[in-house]
């Protein structure tokens, strides 16, 4: 059965008073591809996904829910990234939590044979044993109060005698102690001053633990946020070829403010995942001159697109409103009005409106509209519907504030086109 004109306009009115516009905007939001520009990246591209389940893993550990954690590092062991021995070693702890040993003793062996040079067999090897060893017994409730005791005894060590505690906090990064225990170790050093705390941490960002605890360590650096600090990141991102790593450092970069370091690598750096996350970095900092200056300069479509998604990040609506108006790649100018319109309309909207109004472009008229469908922003749209003289692009405009919230403004406008 074909719709009618009026039939489409009486049936808008009735979602619109009806107020059933969350459901149907969020799908559409979704198949149109609105779902937050900084995800974007994260969800196409497998090694960002891993670090996120990665995250949510050990994050699960943290408050004890082992059963959650095996779910997501089972998940992402099957994803085949930089980061399954990583996975699998934390598969083996979270099951040996739960009194699994078998399969804990199974999943480590997986590792041992599948990574032979892999960093976490030393952690692997001693989790093994300590299961062995516990083979047929119960879980020893002395053993979690003992491991509580040693954190509280982390904490005081370095306030009390840093210069006793230093030598004692290096034995616990380098002996068989949890993995719970090290953080903790690593995180105590991070809060002293001293110079020797520092150069145990930046030996471990460079790779003398376990890779955790190198990206534990490369984070904790990055929060010192001195120049000694970022020369010591920059160190570790020029000396490792892990592309865990390097990201783990241009993060740092962000956390400690250094735009210069992140410029470099966003133009210089050959591997395309790791400029595209400086580029997102830059954005975080809300680098728009340097951000515009790269732009200019850029020849890679996708390296652009990650630029104006960082623009975005970064709040730089004033550089994202003349890239849209002057951008003559139709794919990059979308790209532009679609990040623009997830900006609020007091900022993008009057923006959005005149460039419709001025462009000749189905595709970019398309464009706008959509982005100020997500805006959700109902009174430019039907002001442009109550001007706009081509059918098509009406009945489209039309067909967008359907699918709105409750607006007044929207339900007399659908109203009188059914005078």
């Amino acid at each position: 059965m074909i719709m009618t004109h009026r039939m489409l306009i009486a049936a808008c009115v009735s979602a619109s008073i009806a107020g059933i516009a969350a459901p149907a905007r969020a799908a559409t939001l979704w198949a149109g591809g609105f779902y937050g520009a900084a995800k974007d990246a994260a969800i196409n591209d497998p090694e960002d996904r891993g670090d996120e389940l990665y995250d949510e893993g050990r994050e699960a550990i943290e408050e004890g829910k082992y059963e959650r954690a095996v779910d997501r590092f089972t998940r992402l062991a099957e994803m085949k990234t930089s980061r399954t021995d990583a996975a699998l070693y934390w598969k083996a702890y979270s099951l040996s939590k739960l009194g699994r040993r078998a399969d804990a003793l199974g999943t480590l062996a997986d590792l041992q044979q599948q990574f032979k040079d892999s960093r976490w067999l030393k952690d692997a090897k001693a989790l093994e044993v300590e299961l062995r060893q516990a083979s047929g017994q119960p879980v020893s409730p002395e053993a979690q109060s003992d491991e509580e005791v040693k954190l509280m005894a982390l904490r005081a060590l370095m306030q009390s005698d840093a210069d006793r505690a230093l030598p004692v906090l290096e034995q616990l990064l380098a002996g068989n102690s949890s993995p719970k225990v090290k953080d903790r170790a690593l995180f105590v050093l991070s809060q002293s001053n001293s110079a020797k705390a520092r150069e145990v941490i930046t030996n471990v960002a460079k790779g003398s633990a376990n890779p955790d605890l190198q990206l534990r360590a490369i984070r904790y650096i990055g929060m010192m946020g001195d120049n000694q600090s970022r020369q010591a990141l920059a160190d570790v991102y020029r000396a490792s070829n892990d592309a865990a790593v390097k990201r783990a450092v241009l993060r740092s970069y962000m956390l400690s403010g250094d735009r210069e370091r992140l410029l470099v690598v966003a133009k210089s750096e050959t591997a395309p995942e790791l400029r595209g996350e400086a580029v997102q970095q830059l954005g975080v900092l809300g680098a728009a001159n340097e951000l515009g200056q790269m732009y200019q300069s850029e020849t890679s479509v996708d390296v652009k697109k990650r630029i104006l998604q960082a623009m975005f990040v970064g709040g730089a609506s004033a550089k994202l409103i003349d890239l849209a108006k002057t951008e003559r790649d139709p794919q990059l100018r979308t790209t532009a009005i679609r990040n623009l319109g997830l900006m609020s309309a007091s900022q993008t909207g009057d923006a959005l409106t005149s460039i419709y109004r001025s462009d000749t472009n189905a595709d970019v008229r398309k464009a706008v509209i959509n982005a100020l469908f997500v805006q959700n922003n109902g009174h430019a749209m039907v002001e442009l519907a109550r001007a706009e003289k081509d059918p098509q692009m009406k009945k489209d405009l039309v067909s967008k504030m359907s699918n709105m919230g409750k607006s007044k403004e929207i339900t007399d406008y659908l109203m009188e086109l059914l005078k």
